[in-house]
């Protein structure tokens, strides 16, 4: 079964909005995937998201007020078969973190959106509300072109 691990810096914004677009996707699709996110600071550790992705995930019908941020673990190199970094920094962070037996693959989100290989997901945290739904377009693109890659075997 497929395992995907999507993370940002805090995991209180950028991330938590990944994973609810694509548990979103995943569930209109009919998929059985395990899905997940993280951060790869502690600052908000126990934190439930930034109240502004709350309300960007509520206008699309989605609650993710019980998500709660975590650090990235070794094990999750391991349990997940994917793990998406949401800009270049956590990438890198992610591949210093990686045991040398871990097997997840590692790409930046947007690689998987066909023009925007390469780059971030906007980080709204220290902007306002409008920039949430730059980051939602964003996430829900990539979700949706990640889902068409899986049943597509391509992923």
């Amino acid at each position: 079964m497929p395992a995907v691990l999507f993370v940002c810096l805090g995991n209180i914004c950028r991330s938590p909005l990944a994973e609810a677009a694509f548990r979103a996707e995943v569930a209109r699709q009919g998929l059985d995937v395990q899905i997940d996110s993280a951060g790869t600071g502690d600052w908000h550790l126990g934190h439930a998201p930034d109240p502004r992705a709350q309300a960007q995930a509520q206008q699309h019908g989605i609650d993710i007020s019980g998500y709660r941020a975590r650090l990235v673990e070794p094990d999750d190199f391991h349990r997940f078969t994917h793990v998406f970094a949401l800009d270049e920094k956590n990438l890198a962070d992610l591949e210093a973190l990686r045991p040398d037996t871990g097997t997840a693959v590692l790409s930046l989100l947007l690689d998987h959106v066909p023009g925007k290989e390469g780059t971030s997901v906007a980080d709204p945290y220290y902007a306002d509300a409008a920039a949430f739904a730059v980051t939602w377009d964003e996430v829900t693109d990539a979700a949706r072109r990640i889902v068409e890659g899986m049943t597509a075997g391509r992923l």
